[in-house]
């Protein structure tokens, strides 16, 4: 199994049709599909908080086309959000990174999931992450 987690750029890209990483996000979601017919479970998955960030309302009109793709929400709870403090704490990373780095920590333990995410920013993504074993491919 694996998991595409979405960053805030990503996010923007798949809402914005010209957005100039649009198309690069949109190949990554379509080999997510490919996987799934070919009986390889896979989910993409953005933290709430990502979405915030993002701007991402799922009951906008303007949200049609993206809420048309099975991306689900990584809720920030409490426990969630405890992680996420910690990893702010220490790494200085955004809200919403610190956010994702919980979100992929709480994916990954115990499981042969592989975790891929999308970002334009690597750097903050890895500090976020580690000692996760995360794909960290930048758009």
């Amino acid at each position: 199994m694996s998991d595409v987690v979405f960053d805030n750029e990503a996010v923007q890209a798949l809402i914005d049709p010209f957005h100039p990483k649009h198309r690069v996000v949109l190949a990554h979601l379509a080999g997510i599909v490919t996987r799934r017919k070919r009986g390889h479970p896979s989910r993409a998955a953005v933290p709430t908080a990502v979405r915030v960030e993002a701007g991402w309302d799922r009951t906008e009109d303007a949200a049609a086309a993206i809420n048309r793709f099975r991306i689900i929400d990584h809720p920030l709870d409490t426990r969630t959000a405890n992680h996420a403090t910690a990893i702010r704490k220490h790494t200085g990373v955004s809200v919403a990174d610190a956010h994702l780095g919980a979100a992929v920590g709480e994916l990954a333990p115990g499981t042969t999931r592989s975790i891929v995410v999308l970002t334009s920013d690597p750097d903050d993504i890895s500090r976020a992450t580690d000692p996760t074993p995360v794909t960290i491919i930048e758009i």
